[in-house]
């Protein structure tokens, strides 16, 4: 792990926002609004969901939902931490009218932009702050671990996860999973990302030093003791078996270049696994 991440770890939740705030503030007082289009993507500032090209990384996940997942302009989607509308955007100009997109996510400020930006355009979209206890995120809140998705059975057609279960702990995930299969409707689709820890991970991850998972657990591993929620590895057996129990059928895996694997080869820099029901 980087000095820079580490550091960073070391502040409360909500100093980190901060931070990344004032560091992109000369950016963000430069920002030009001309189209409606460009009105849709948020200050750096507030992007709180990782690195690279904001737009680029949303269109992608877009391709990648309609050709793996067969994810079709009808469909009903619900978006698992959706941060700040990085998937929801692309999604507005490919779901039709009689589709509905559902997003919540555990930091209010993107709740509050993505409603104030998109709902306000596109009314089949909806977000909501579920206040839950996350140490990377928040310092206090409900616990992920027995949390009820408010949906009812059977609801949804496509499920996503980006960069949200490689930020949980183990009886956290597997509320989760339990819970999208509870709201997956039969033949519905999940594509959720993971750091997926086996043997050639294991082999390959000496190469990537400033990202490593030093602190084994067993069945899953982490990058930094304090704050757990930081990153988050998972054995590959001990997902596979978990998923068999409640249902939920892998129907491919795309690894990552997290550990480093060939970038060019890669789907995403996590590893991907879609899921079915």
């Amino acid at each position: 792990m980087t000095i820079l991440r580490r550091l960073f770890y070391l502040l409360p939740p909500n100093m980190r926002f901060l931070a990344r705030r004032l560091y992109y503030l000369p950016a963000d007082v430069g920002r030009k609004f001309g189209t409606k289009e460009a009105q849709l993507i948020p200050p750096k500032g507030l992007i709180y969901t990782g690195s690279g090209d904001f737009k680029a990384q949303g269109e992608a996940w877009l391709q990648h939902f309609i050709q793996e997942g067969e994810l079709a302009p009808y469909h009903y989607v619900l978006d698992i931490g959706s941060g700040i509308g990085r998937i929801a955007i692309p999604l507005t100009k490919y779901l039709n009218g009689k589709a509905k997109y559902e997003g919540f996510d555990v930091v209010k400020l993107g709740v509050e932009w993505c409603e104030k930006n998109i709902t306000t355009h596109y009314p089949q979209f909806h977000f909501t702050y579920i206040p839950l206890d996350n140490d990377l995120y928040r310092s206090k809140g409900l616990n992920a671990a027995s949390f009820r998705f408010p949906y009812e059975d059977n609801h949804f057609d496509f499920v996503v996860l980006t960069s949200v279960f490689t930020h949980m702990l183990p009886d956290e995930v597997e509320n989760y999973l339990k819970e999208i299969h509870r709201v997956l409707r039969p033949g519905g689709r999940c594509m959720a990302t993971f750091f997926l820890w086996n043997e050639e991970s294991e082999r390959l991850s000496p190469s990537n030093p400033k990202f490593q998972f030093p602190y084994d657990y067993g069945h899953y591993r982490l990058m930094d003791d304090k704050v757990k929620a930081a990153n988050v590895a998972y054995q590959s057996t001990y997902l596979e078996n978990h998923l068999a129990k409640i249902g939920l059928h892998v129907e491919n895996t795309f690894y990552g270049f997290w550990c480093g694997r060939e970038k060019k080869t890669a789907m995403d820099f996590q590893d991907v696994l879609l899921l079915k029901k």
